[in-house]
């Protein structure tokens, strides 16, 4: 039987995959987070055999939710939920140890396709997503200024366009306020940008954020 996690912060997200997962022969839906720590926690407490998580869910986020449960003891795939397939997510998430990329365009049998696969220690991918990867390879055209950032970079810098404050930032990453905002000041330099604001338009640009999602705001 794969055990699943599910983590979105989307009650309707999570009631239609949970249905169509609940009604596959074989697969049972242990739980449901709607927070990035939460993902953390059930999957620490419910021994999910694959956690699925929205790449943006509150709290912690996607990327350091998906970070933590991978350096659980237990043997954990991750398949990560996007409406994106572009952008720098894809690689920097199958880069800390995600099994699976989905956009949320993928269809029931895709997503049920996807979880069989990854729980018997295969990798899988969405073929847009596997078009956007292949096409970056190679495309220097393609350049995303993001994608020179870190792993943790990239997760800061969500947090922060994301209007979260630095002692928040702080406290669910476990750094000083010290080191953030270094992190902060590196990204601004990496990306040639002098403030939050400018970081986010950039972002919205490349299409890294939802324009609409993201209300510019400083840091402090």
């Amino acid at each position: 039987m794969i055990r699943i996690l599910l983590a979105d912060d989307h009650c309707l997200v999570r009631a239609a995959v949970g249905r169509v997962l609940g009604e596959e022969k074989g697969i049972s839906v242990v739980g449901e987070a709607c927070s990035g720590d939460e993902a953390v926690t059930m999957s620490r407490n419910q021994s999910p055999n694959v956690v699925i998580i929205n790449l943006f869910i509150s709290g912690i986020g996607g990327m350091e939710a998906a970070r933590r449960i991978l350096r659980l003891e237990r043997d954990i795939k991750v398949i990560v939920l996007s409406a994106r397939a572009d952008g720098p997510y894809p690689e920097q998430m199958l880069r800390i140890g995600a099994s699976g990329f989905l956009t949320k365009s993928a269809d029931t049998r895709e997503l049920v396709a996807c979880v069989k696969k990854v729980y018997f220690g295969q990798r899988y991918v969405s073929a847009d997503v596997a078009q956007c990867l292949a096409f970056n390879s190679f495309d220097e055209s393609a350049a995303n200024p993001f994608a020179n950032l870190s792993n943790r970079e990239m997760q800061i810098m969500m947090m922060v366009v994301n209007c979260r404050k630095v002692h928040e930032i702080s406290g669910n990453l476990h750094l000083s306020p010290k080191t953030v905002n270094s992190y902060r000041y590196r990204i601004f330099e990496k990306l040639n940008v002098k403030s939050d604001v400018e970081m986010a338009l950039m972002a919205v640009r490349h299409g890294v954020i939802d324009p609409e999602a993201v209300p510019l705001q400083a840091t402090g």
